[in-house]
C-alpha cells in the first residue's frame, strides 16, 4: 500500500443471512405455525466496492438507509469480517460508531471515562490526566457520579466522543456523531474538527449533508443498487440530494 494512503478498500463485499420476507420470526408466528420452517436468504450490504483514503484526508460516506454505510464503517474497524475482497489500515484507528458501545450501565459516568477508555487504548495515566479535559468537553462534569443508565442520548454520545477524541489515533471512525448531540455540542465538534483538518484521517458517515459539504475533500455515495461514485463534495451533494 502507498505511503500517502491511510485506507484501502479492494473489490469488498458483504453477506448477512436474513429471513425471507414471509418465514416466522417472531414468537407469536412461531406459536401459530409450530412447524413452519424459517427460510434464510443472502442480503447482500456491500458489493466490489473499492476506493482507498489518503493521509490527512476527510472522507465522508452518504446514501440512504439500508445502502451500507454502517457497514462498511465496522467492515473497517474489524467489528465485521468481509465476505470477499479485503482492507487494509495504514496507522491506528479509533472507532466511534455506535451510542453506548463500551459503557456499562451499571457503572458511573467517570468509572465508564476509565473502562472505554481502556478499551479504546488510553493508559490509567493517561485516563488521570485526562479526565477533568474529557468532562469538560462534554459538559458533564456535574454529572460524573452519576450512573450512565440515567444519562439522555445526547449525554451518552458527548461523553463518548469526549473521551474518543483524546485517544492518540491516525485515524478517526465517525458514524453520525452529530446525529445526537444538541446544537453547542454540534459547534464543538466542528471547533474540533477545523483544528484537526490535514492532522487525522477521518472516515466520517453523515445524513447532515451541509457537514459533508464544509469538511469533506471527497465524498463517497452508496447507492441502494450496490453501486458507487465517488466525487468532489458539492457535486456528488447536490446529485444525492435531487434523488429525494
Amino acid at each position: 500500500m502507498e505511503d500517502n494512503v491511510a485506507i484501502k478498500v479492494t473489490n469488498l463485499t458483504k453477506r448477512f443471512r436474513i429471513p425471507e420476507h414471509g418465514s416466522p420470526t417472531t414468537l407469536q408466528e412461531r406459536f401459530v405455525n409450530p412447524f413452519a420452517k424459517k427460510k434464510m436468504i443472502d442480503f447482500v450490504a456491500l458489493k466490489d466496492l473499492s476506493f482507498d483514503v489518503k493521509k490527512g484526508e476527510f472522507f465522508s460516506v452518504i446514501g440512504p438507509n439500508g445502502a451500507g454505510k454502517s457497514t462498511l464503517l465496522k467492515l473497517i474497524s474489524g467489528i465485521y469480517i468481509p465476505d470477499g475482497g479485503k482492507i487494509d489500515v495504514n496507522g491506528k484507528l479509533v472507532p466511534f460508531l455506535e451510542l453506548g458501545v463500551g459503557f456499562n450501565p451499571d457503572l458511573s459516568a467517570k468509572e465508564n471515562v476509565y473502562l472505554n477508555g481502556t478499551i479504546l487504548g488510553l493508559t490509567e495515566k493517561e485516563i488521570n490526566e485526562s479526565v477533568d479535559d474529557i468532562f469538560d468537553f462534554a459538559e458533564l462534569k456535574e454529572f460524573e457520579d452519576l450512573s450512565i443508565k440515567k444519562f439522555s442520548s445526547g449525554m451518552q454520545v458527548r461523553l463518548a466522543f469526549s473521551i474518543a477524541i483524546r485517544v492518540k489515533s491516525d485515524i478517526l471512525v465517525l458514524d453520525e456523531v452529530l446525529a445526537v448531540g444538541d446544537g453547542e455540542f454540534q459547534k464543538k465538534c466542528f471547533a474540533y474538527f477545523d483544528d484537526i483538518v490535514g492532522k487525522k484521517t477521518i472516515l466520517f458517515v453523515s445524513h447532515g449533508l451541509e457537514s459533508v459539504r464544509r469538511y469533506s475533500d471527497r465524498v463517497l455515495w452508496l447507492k441502494e443498487d450496490k453501486t458507487y461514485e465517488i466525487g468532489e463534495p458539492n457535486d456528488i451533494v447536490d446529485r444525492y440530494s435531487a434523488t429525494f
